[in-house]
C-alpha cells in the first residue's frame, strides 16, 4: 500500500479490501494537511493527520451516542402511548 508517497506492507486479518480502503483514507488525510501546510516535517503531517481521523472518530460516536439516546427515548415514549391506547380501549369496551 502506498500513503503519501512511501510504500507499506500491512499484515492483518482483515480483508485486504478492507485494510486498502483505511490505507486510501489516511492518505486522503495526509494529503489534505500537506496542501494546507507544505513545509511541515513529515511527521507532523501524519500526527495532524491522524488528529482528524480522531476528530471525525469521536464526533461520529458522539453521534452514535445521541442517536442510540433518541431511539431509545422514542421506544419509551412508543411504549408509554400504547399502554395509553390500551387503556382508552380497556375502558370503552368496558362500558
Amino acid at each position: 500500500m502506498t500513503i503519501a508517497g512511501q510504500r507499506y506492507t500491512i499484515k492483518s486479518d482483515a480483508a485486504e479490501a478492507y485494510v486498502h480502503s483505511l490505507a486510501e483514507l489516511v492518505d486522503l488525510k495526509v494529503r489534505e494537511v500537506q496542501k494546507a501546510a507544505k513545509s511541515a516535517p513529515a511527521h507532523a503531517v501524519a500526527v495532524l493527520a491522524a488528529l482528524q481521523i480522531a476528530d471525525e472518530l469521536t464526533r461520529s460516536q458522539e453521534e452514535l451516542v445521541r442517536e442510540r439516546g433518541r431511539r431509545a427515548d422514542l421506544r419509551r415514549r412508543v411504549r408509554e402511548k400504547s399502554r395509553n391506547i390500551r387503556a382508552l380501549i380497556d375502558r370503552e369496551v368496558k362500558v
